[in-house]
């Protein structure tokens, strides 16, 4: 996902799966953080634009790979929450009571949401955002990105995510008689326009619409009802855009799916999409893409595009932080793929490295194989090439806890 230098660059391009820089590989890092970087929290990068998004996906990860994460890095998490139970992007001081001045949105409080859900224990924490997200939804079904702001693609998508783990229908969250879905149908672009079966962000001053990807993966994920974590979805009938007239929430994810599939066919990824940037790929929007291919039920084209990550975007993960390891981890899962063998470049340990070590959960329910078949064999073997060499007895006890 692009580059999130401020709240409004935020609200320009939307946000679904990581607020970490979008660095090509040469670039020059991030530069140091203007604040301190508070214990518990991932990452060394400032975190004043996306601290509660790069904390919220590493938690996920960290979930969805079988760790508990550190008491201290979820504590964090839940200590940035205001009393109405939003979130912003970061507060430097949680102890102080929000006030006027702090700009929450909907994309750090629905990320939290999901994360806090994740690793359970925080109820009424998650009640009380999901609570506000509910309050703030506009007529037209959606939400912007801040409170009263006009509907994206992207935000509504995460906020459908949040629904979703919670246990709740998107369906049935109405505003004025629309639902989420009403909004992803209305900005799903026909297959007889350009870039037919695409999701635009949100329509221009002029009410015209713009196919675009980094919305249409965000979209594909927000129309199945799914949060950030998702596995092999089944194939849809028709593999192209089905022309409809108000097309379902099925048919805008496989039209998108649609979109995405042929925009990373030749290639292998997408474009980015930042000024100067031109013919250079966006890793971050690339992976989010894999997730939302695999589940739409496109597992091969997925499959070929993670490929490509594997071997393009390590020096990214790299530059770009927590946020990034945890996008390629989770598409990693969406594709039944081994994080702990990343073109040679573990995943799991690369992440867990940059904040308070996890610890293995030995009650963490299995995942399945993209086969479909037990994830025993998978996962304990990923545990063993994670701390071969350490020693032969620590191999015994390596599911259990994870070495510091």
């Amino acid at each position: 996902m692009n580059v999130r230098r401020s709240a409004v660059a935020l609200a320009a391009v939307g946000v679904l799966a990581a607020a970490a820089p979008a660095t090509a590989a040469g670039q020059s890092p991030t530069p140091s953080p203007k604040v301190a970087i508070p214990s518990g929290l991932y990452g060394t990068s400032d975190p004043t634009y996306d601290g509660v998004w790069r904390q919220s996906l590493t938690l996920i990860a960290q979930r969805t790979l079988g760790y508990r994460p550190a008491a201290t890095a979820v504590a964090w998490l839940a200590g940035q929450q205001c009393a109405n139970g939003a979130f912003a992007a970061f507060r430097a001081t949680p102890a102080k009571a929000c006030d006027g001045k702090v700009m929450v949105d909907t994309n750090s409080t629905a990320a939290a949401v999901q994360a806090l859900r994740a690793v359970g224990g925080h109820e009424d924490a998650v009640g009380k955002a999901v609570d506000w997200l509910k309050s703030v939804q506009n007529k037209d079904g959606g939400w912007g990105y801040s409170p009263g702001g006009a509907s994206d693609t992207n935000s509504t998508s995460v906020v459908v995510g949040a629904l979703a783990v919670t246990g709740a229908d998107p369906a049935k969250v109405n505003k004025a008689g629309r639902s989420p879905y009403d909004l992803l149908a209305a900005m799903s672009l026909p297959c007889d326009q350009d870039g037919g079966g695409a999701l635009a962000y949100q329509p221009d001053k002029k009410g015209r619409s713009a196919a675009n990807a980094d919305a249409t993966a965000a979209g594909v994920l927000g129309a199945l009802g799914k949060g950030f974590v998702a596995e092999a979805g089944k194939a849809p009938v028709q593999a192209s855009c089905v022309k409809t007239g108000r097309p379902s929430p099925a048919r805008v994810a496989d039209n998108a799916g649609a979109y995405l599939a042929a925009a990373v066919d030749r290639s292998g990824h997408l474009l980015s999409t930042l000024p100067g940037a031109k013919d250079q790929p966006d890793f971050g929007n690339t992976a989010d893409t894999v997730v939302a291919l695999a589940a739409d039920g496109r597992t091969e084209q997925a499959k070929k595009t993670y490929g490509w990550l594997e071997k393009n975007a390590g020096q990214w993960a790299v530059q770009s932080g927590p946020a990034a390891y945890a996008q390629l981890i989770l598409a990693a899962h969406a594709v039944g793929a081994q994080p702990g063998d990343f073109g040679g470049t573990s995943l799991v340990r690369s992440l867990n490295e940059l904040g308070p070590a996890p610890h293995m959960d030995s009650a963490a329910p299995a995942t399945k194989k993209a086969d479909g078949g037990s994830s025993f064999g998978v996962w304990w073997f990923v545990g063993v090439c994670l701390v071969a060499g350490i020693g032969i007895g620590f191999l015994l006890s390596g599911r259990k806890k994870r070495q510091p």
